[in-house]
């Protein structure tokens, strides 16, 4: 819709969160719209949860603002109800009700029948309640966000307050259209965030292209080149030196103790902030006495850090700014540079093709591959034995990426933009402020909820933070 039209007539809401709402609509408590409830989790003694069962049982971490990700377990309808957990049926919304800013507040539309544990709170419409409205409903409702929502002060959510929250009720067909008009909305922006994301892998495979020939063939060409003695590592300039990391740097050197100030405020780096090479969005502060329990690794400036948990993500990034008060997950090794190493010259070595490939190769696991520190220590790091020569290697690699970070950040900034539009423009929909009614869609205005998952691809990812005893 290039010309916005609003409706004919509107009225106070008495709705903090939405002042006027079309005239003809009405507002209700959600509870008496809709049936709310917890899930729970049984004891592992009464239900056998690796019985390849049919029905997936849900935890925070598999929620994005879209659609329910992969179950991590799933068990059979006769177990569900001999555990006594509640069964929700497709058109039901789950909503976090726990975790600081991240998960809680984040709803997800439920397509399938599921059970879910009790950091989830199950919502099922009546008659006159579409879930998918509820669903954008409750992403945009500003006033649920703020006091209860990511980023709220609420330490959790509970069914009461989620029960009391005010929604706004068009009539059933017109909640059915705003649904299908925001749906087709979303198609257009999947499909522009899809190019763009393709776009930043294209970029970043070249840069660390660049990266690799530096920093295991240096600059000059005519220097002689010896085996490193490391399979994967091969040939290298014959005066560099190969050490294992932990002799070229501290691993996790600092970290945050358990009598830390419960007000102490930090920025949180957690996996899902961190893609090879940079951070991926604006890190959220959090208060030591609310943060998670993973939230303990103390950053500086010219560290450099690596995942090891999910090692296939690759999330690895230097620490190129000051980061007095950054804190980072223990999903992460934090590696100081020792006196002979240039922090950013470390930073390029990590991120290079030969190392990441080598952590990924040696981690355990299938769906959550992780690797141990004392591991990570013992792998053979090849390096110019001198600072000077690093830092010639450093400086020469920022020129050559410097257009391709450039194109990268705007990427990632059109990104960023393309989502506040979308924000803004469920909000505008939702609380009567367009209106949709007349909208027609068009033969490419339709997209699956796997594709819409991936809008929420960047902001949550259900890593070692998101288990199930995030209560």
């Amino acid at each position: 819709m290039n010309t916005k039209i609003v409706y004919p007539a509107y009225r106070d809401s008495g709705v903090p969160w939405a002042i006027k709402i079309p005239e003809h609509w009405r507002t209700a408590h959600l509870r008496y719209v809709a049936c709310v409830s917890n899930g729970s989790t049984p004891s592992r003694d009464r239900i056998d949860y690796w019985s390849n069962g049919t029905v997936p049982w849900l935890a925070s971490g598999q929620v994005n603002d879209y659609v329910v990700r992969k179950a991590r377990e799933s068990i059979t309808p006769t177990a569900v109800l001999d555990a006594g957990l509640r069964l929700f049926a497709p058109g039901s919304v789950i909503l976090g009700m726990v975790g600081q800013g991240k998960t809680r507040g984040m709803s997800a539309y439920l397509d399938i029948e599921a059970t879910i544990n009790q950091n989830l709170a199950g919502i099922t419409p009546r008659s006159e309640l579409n879930g998918r409205y509820l669903h954008y409903m409750l992403s945009a409702s500003y006033e649920f966000n703020r006091n209860y929502g990511r980023g709220g002060n609420q330490a959790a959510l509970n069914c009461a307050i989620v029960g009391g929250f005010k929604v706004l009720l068009p009539s059933l067909g017109e909640q059915e259209k705003i649904v299908a008009y925001l749906r087709a909305q979303d198609a257009r922006i999947v499909r522009f965030i899809k190019a763009k994301r393709e776009l930043i892998g294209l970029l970043t495979e070249q840069k660390l292209r660049i990266v690799d020939h530096a920093v295991t063939r240096g600059l000059d060409a005519s220097v002689k080149l010896k085996s490193s003695g490391v399979e994967w590592l091969g040939e290298v300039p014959e005066h560099w030196q190969t050490k294992p990391l932990k002799r070229w740097v501290r691993i996790n050197a600092l970290t945050l103790g358990d009598k830390t100030d419960p007000d102490f405020e930090f920025r949180y780096v957690d996996i899902s902030s961190v893609k090879t090479g940079r951070l991926m969005k604006e890190l959220e502060i959090l208060r030591f006495k609310d943060a998670p329990s993973r939230a303990r690794r103390v950053l500086k400036r010219g560290d450099t850090i690596i995942s090891t948990v999910r090692t296939y993500l690759k999330a690895i990034w230097y620490v190129d700014k000051d980061s007095d008060d950054m804190i980072a997950s223990t999903g992460f090794a934090v590696l100081t540079p020792g006196k002979d190493v240039d922090p950013e010259y470390l930073g390029f070595v990590i991120q290079s093709s030969a190392f990441v490939n080598h952590v990924t190769a040696n981690s355990i696991g299938i769906a959550y591959p992780a690797i141990a520190e004392t591991m990570l220590g013992r792998f053979s790091v090849v390096m110019p034995p001198t600072l000077a020569e690093q830092k010639t290697i450093c400086r020469w690699i920022v020129n050559e990426c410097q257009p391709l970070d450039d194109a990268i950040a705007r990427a990632d900034e059109e990104i960023k933009l393309i989502r506040e539009y979308s924000d803004r423009l469920i909000f505008d929909v939702v609380t009567g402020q367009v209106d949709v009614r007349g909208w027609q869609p068009e033969p490419d205005d339709v997209v699956s909820d796997d594709d819409l998952a991936a809008l929420g691809d960047d902001e949550v990812e259900p890593d070692e933070e998101e288990g199930d005893d995030d209560a």
